[in-house]
């Protein structure tokens, strides 16, 4: 076992009376390239917002080695604990490639124009983007917004990133460009990836661990290594999801 960066324990997630999601658990290694898994409606993007704090739990609770509850330091003055990007870049049309990775450093750090214009360049030298600085979004590619976003993401040099649907939208050869962007950082930065995706491909390529959410059960029915999950599980709603076999095929093998 490694070192726990995020544990998630007895987490219930849901609003009112309804209950979306009940007392999962699982943890976060340091390092790891970390997957969210499920059919549509399953609760994935809920548990992704539990993860960075824009939701408060129903019961249970998450951690974050050295932030604490994420909702709660979500509530207190101070930059981000953590990166994050959103599934259609979430980039300010109004503002360049440069000034959007800029942002986060303007917002809160007290470094020089002169600083902050030579990370701006280290930052998209890493994703691939080096002399993108003074393009506006709507003069890129999708990928290369992707990009952007994730060079804004990595401006305060978090040590967690947190990806949402990162390859959604994106021709086959741009999202295998992104996988290998990640695996590249993950390598090289030492990050630690929480990600949203429903690109199979992408999920074994970079994978180190995965979580698989079930809307019927509501609850997490598998978790590990996607690749062992997909060829050894016994739980035919999960080799139905992992080997893309229509939901009749799951009910009819346990019935």
């Amino acid at each position: 076992m490694g070192e726990a960066l995020i544990t998630v324990k007895d987490l219930t997630m849901g609003w009112g009376d309804f209950v979306l999601q009940r007392d999962a658990n699982f943890v976060v290694e340091r390092g790891d390239v970390f997957v969210l898994l499920g059919g549509s409606g399953c609760g994935k993007s809920t548990l992704l917002r539990h993860l960075v704090g824009l939701e408060v739990p129903k019961g249970g609770s998450v951690e974050i080695k050295g932030v604490g509850a994420p909702h709660e330091r979500m509530a207190r003055p101070g930059p981000p604990a953590f990166g994050m990007t959103f599934q259609s870049g979430a980039l300010f049309g109004s503002l360049t490639v440069g000034e959007n990775v800029a942002l986060p450093m303007r917002q809160w750090t007290d470094l020089p124009d002169d600083a902050i214009l030579a990370l701006v360049k280290a930052r998209l030298g890493l994703v691939g983007l080096s002399g993108y600085e003074n393009h506006l979004p709507a003069e890129i590619s999708g990928g290369m917004k992707k990009r952007a976003a994730i060079a804004r993401a990595l401006a305060l040099e978090p040590e967690l990133l947190f990806l949402d649907e990162p390859s959604a939208g994106l021709d086959p050869i741009s999202a295998v460009e992104l996988d290998e962007l990640l695996l590249t950082l993950v390598a090289g930065l030492g990050l630690t990836v929480v990600l949203v995706t429903h690109e199979m491909e992408s999920v074994y390529k970079v994978a180190s661990g995965c979580v698989m959410l079930d809307k019927e059960s509501k609850s997490i029915i598998a978790r590990g290594d996607p690749r062992q999950l997909r060829d050894e599980s016994e739980d035919p709603r999960v080799r139905a999801f992992f080997n893309r076999l229509p939901r009749e095929a799951a009910r009819e093998s346990r019935e």
